[in-house]
């Protein structure tokens, strides 16, 4: 047997310590302050930037399985983990050839940045593709004003990644992707966060106004970074949350069935059935996010092999809409695999404090299908497979 990755043993170290807090940061609605120092000595937070910079050099499938590990401790530890890594991404994939975000890259493995995003505006809401703020630029410096009504962990971030129009005449789809430092940034508080689940991203709401040099602009276009970095890295890293979620609530549920069985050998206790179907739909889950990180892991390569040009338009489609069902799959299934563990665990799961609870893992999933709305997400789909052409009979 190969020995565990180093990664991944760190991931489980993370994890433990994630779990031993995650009641204490659901019940305050608190930071995982505690997880997140781990994190940091851990040097997880630079696991995605590649060797050249300094860090680990890991791919997007590695770090999946570090935010599935974080997720069987705490959801919320692994959820900002994750909205990090998709940051981080898009400043490695579409910055590395201004000397400014090469450096940023290089901070990040150095200080362990955390770093968060603000895309969402008022009058906006979650439509990402579409700013109303504009980025105001006068000679080598840029200023930018956002409402946000919300920015995830956005007091504690050392970095945030804001959307705005180009410039003030610019249409409302015509963005740019600005990496605001937090010692550039004004975080004006304009709501809390008291939520259902995910307690501990405390996404409060703010007035953001940050400032700095024109370099910290991404130079390509939001809707490409959305397209080609943004979107497969969040709904695969997310996938891969709440498969972990769902994991963990898997788990308490088979402690369960022993314990039952244990309390009366010789028959099979009447969760069983449910049991059965619990864990099939978990594994499920995990055999469509293993084909989805293998496409994503493709899309990659093609880009960088210079093939991504040459490819058919319904090829793209496609990768797009496999995405996009990947998130909305995933995101539904789990909270099917949790109302099931639920019922397998009966009272002992719906009661806090016990070790079969599994309320703050339904509460955590239940906002699984509102980020960036499933309702959404199928609408969009739905256009791109009208544009798609079928396969020819005998072909893929």
């Amino acid at each position: 047997m190969e020995p565990e990755p180093g990664w991944r043993a760190a991931a489980r170290r993370v994890a433990q310590i994630a779990a031993q807090f995650a009641d204490s940061v659901d019940r305050e609605a608190r930071f995982p302050a505690e997880a997140f120092e781990a994190i940091k000595r851990e040097r997880l937070l630079s696991a995605m930037i590649p060797a050249s910079y300094g860090g680990a050099g890991l791919s997007l499938a590695d770090v999946g399985a570090i935010c599935e590990i974080m997720a069987q401790g705490c959801a919320s530890t692994a959820m900002v983990y994750a909205m990090h890594q998709i940051q981080v991404a898009c400043i490695e994939e579409h910055g590395n050839a201004i000397a400014w975000q090469r450096d940023m890259l290089t901070r990040i493995v150095n200080e362990q940045l955390l770093l968060a995003s603000a895309t969402s505006e008022e009058t906006i809401g979650g439509a990402m593709r579409t700013s109303a703020c504009a980025v105001e630029i006068t000679g080598e410096r840029f200023r930018i004003e956002k409402l946000a009504p919300t920015i995830s962990y956005g007091a504690y971030s050392d970095a945030i990644l804001v959307t705005s129009r180009r410039t003030a005449e610019s249409s409302a789809g015509d963005q740019v992707l600005i990496v605001a430092l937090r010692e550039q940034t004004l975080l004006e508080k304009r709501g809390g966060w008291d939520s259902m689940g995910m307690r501990g991203t405390c996404s409060e709401g703010f007035r953001l106004v940050a400032t700095g040099l024109a370099e910290q602009i991404l130079p390509t276009p939001f809707a490409d970074i959305a397209d080609q970095t943004m979107l497969p890295v969040s709904h695969t890293l997310w996938a891969s949350v709440w498969t972990g979620v769902a994991t963990d609530a898997v788990n308490r549920a088979k402690a369960f069935f022993r314990a039952q069985a244990r309390a009366k050998p010789g028959s099979v206790p009447p969760a069983g059935l449910r049991l059965a179907e619990a864990v099939g739909l978990l594994q499920m889950m995990q055999a469509r996010l293993s084909v989805a990180l293998d496409a994503a892991r493709i899309a990659h390569q093609n880009k960088h092999g210079g093939c991504q040009a040459d490819a058919p338009l319904s090829a793209m489609l496609g990768f797009a809409s496999d995405m996009n069902t990947l998130k909305t799959s995933i995101s539904s299934t789990a909270l099917l695999v949790v109302q099931e563990v639920l019922m397998i665990c009966g009272m002992a799961g719906y009661k806090n404090g016990t070790e079969y609870s599994v309320g703050r893992h339904l509460r955590d999933l239940h906002s699984a299908p509102l980020m960036i709305n499933n309702d959404r997400i199928a609408q969009n789909t739905a256009s791109m497979l009208l544009a798609q052409r079928p396969a020819a009979p005998g072909r893929a």
